[in-house]
């Protein structure tokens, strides 16, 4: 591929990106993995009008009065979707407890903006974003919807619902006298309460609703291994999302809040730690997924070997004993054939960006190269309820495509390094450069 011809392209279609013509675009793709679970395609056109996918044909053809993007020399596949995401938070080294008391969510949005577009440039044109402020996320959606703010498209949860002294009660570890009205609106003690907080989340422009039934890691004093919601709260939950066309992810480490959850009806467990053979067996029955995030894992692992001074009093004690079990649980709900989809619970502490390392550790845990990248493209875009728009290279799809110089399925580290970025037809990365 010759690098002027295709910047120039780039270039082009970056101005004629804003205008309200009807665009024609051609994409020649070099070889193409879909999304769909087929074989790749050589030497392949992806035909694109204005923001969708029109056509893939064979060969490299170019319709009358279309603008051409060659990526003849190149590896393309769907925009990557990740679906463990919390796109407002950035880690912040020092005194967590300090930092826990002094950041407010204007705060977290200005990191959200920046984080937004390093999700982005890294190949991930849509993200389900599963705990940060709900306000927040919705005005950071409305800012990319607008093209005000590049970012992925967002799915967002709003505040995660919490039991008090659970893994989203923010007063966890503090002076029981200090109060902020932040540290209670998630807090469901009740079925009245879970119902009235999920109605809430949906009027203030949630897509899903997330529940932390377990305890969690970077929480202080809780227990990951135990259920700390109770069954009738998580069933009220998932009752009254579900009505109003809602999915419902679940926090869970432990086994029994694991079980519960899957049976009570949520579609999917995050993280899933110490779940066991009889767990994987429900997750079969009921089709829900597993978001394993390995990545946040790893880096949390590393942090408290290394600077547990970083992490709050209890994380440490918690993140040596939950981590090493992480990997194992992946390698066996895949041997079980449960269904995964790609999630890396990209928090800061594993940096906005670098997203794409989770496939390795997901390879490394057994998955082949194709199914990782079958979690990150079709399995991710089926959890999220949006596999008419986003996960494939199809008719009808929004034109939302990344391109490798390598072959991921000899290497899957080649989507560590994204060169091309495209999202709604729209190209805001090129030659390893943003535009």
């Amino acid at each position: 591929m010759g690098a002027g011809k295709f910047l120039a392209t780039a270039a082009l279609l970056a101005l004629s990106a804003g205008g309200a013509m009807a665009r024609d675009v051609v994409v020649h793709a070099g070889r193409l993995i879909d999304g769909t679970g087929a074989a790749p395609r050589s030497q392949v056109s992806i035909l694109i009008h204005d923001d969708r996918v029109t056509a893939v044909q064979p060969g490299f053809v170019t319709p009358a009065g279309a603008e051409v993007v060659d990526l003849s020399q190149a590896t393309v596949l769907p925009g990557l979707i990740d679906a463990h995401v919390h796109i407002l938070q950035t880690f912040h080294p020092g005194d967590p407890i300090r930092n826990a008391v002094t950041r407010t969510s204007y705060d977290e949005l200005i990191d959200g903006v920046n984080d937004a577009r390093a999700t982005l440039l890294a190949g991930f044109t849509a993200a389900r974003d599963v705990g940060d402020d709900t306000e927040a996320t919705v005005a950071l959606r409305k800012g990319i919807d607008a093209g005000a703010i590049p970012g992925p498209r967002l799915w967002l949860a709003g505040m995660p619902l919490s039991p008090t002294g659970g893994h989203g009660d923010g007063a966890n570890g503090l002076d029981p006298e200090l109060e902020h009205p932040a540290w209670t609106e998630n807090i469901v003690d009740s079925p009245e309460a879970a119902r009235r907080a999920v109605r809430k989340w949906r009027r203030e422009g949630a897509d899903l609703i997330k529940i932390l039934p377990s305890g969690g890691v970077m929480s202080i004093g809780d227990d990951p291994k135990l259920q700390l919601m109770a069954d009738d709260e998580i069933k009220a939950v998932v009752d009254t999302a579900h009505a109003l066309g809602m999915k419902v992810a679940a926090h869970a480490h432990g086994k029994l809040a694991i079980d519960h959850a899957i049976v009570l009806g949520v579609d999917s467990i995050e993280h899933g730690s110490f779940a066991d053979a009889e767990s994987y067996k429900l997750f079969k029955a009921h089709g829900t997924y597993l978001v394993p995030t390995m990545l946040v894992g790893e880096k949390v692992y590393e942090r408290a070997k290394t600077h547990p001074e970083q992490l709050n009093p209890s994380t440490v004690e918690k993140a040596l004993s939950v981590v090493p079990v992480m990997q194992r649980n992946l390698h066996d709900a895949h041997a079980a054939g449960v269904k995964i989809a790609f999630g890396t619970d990209v928090f800061g502490i594993a940096q906005h960006g670098e997203n794409a390392k989770e496939f390795a550790l997901m390879v490394a845990a057994g998955l082949s190269p194709m199914e990782a990248i079958m979690a990150a493209t079709h399995n991710a875009a089926d959890l999220i309820g949006a596999s008419a728009d986003i996960g494939s290279v199809q008719p009808g799809r929004y034109a939302d495509l990344i391109a490798v110089a390598g072959d991921p399925l000899k290497d899957v580290r080649a989507l560590e390094t994204v060169d091309f970025v495209m999202k709604g037809g729209k190209v805001v990365k090129a030659g390893g450069k943003p535009l």
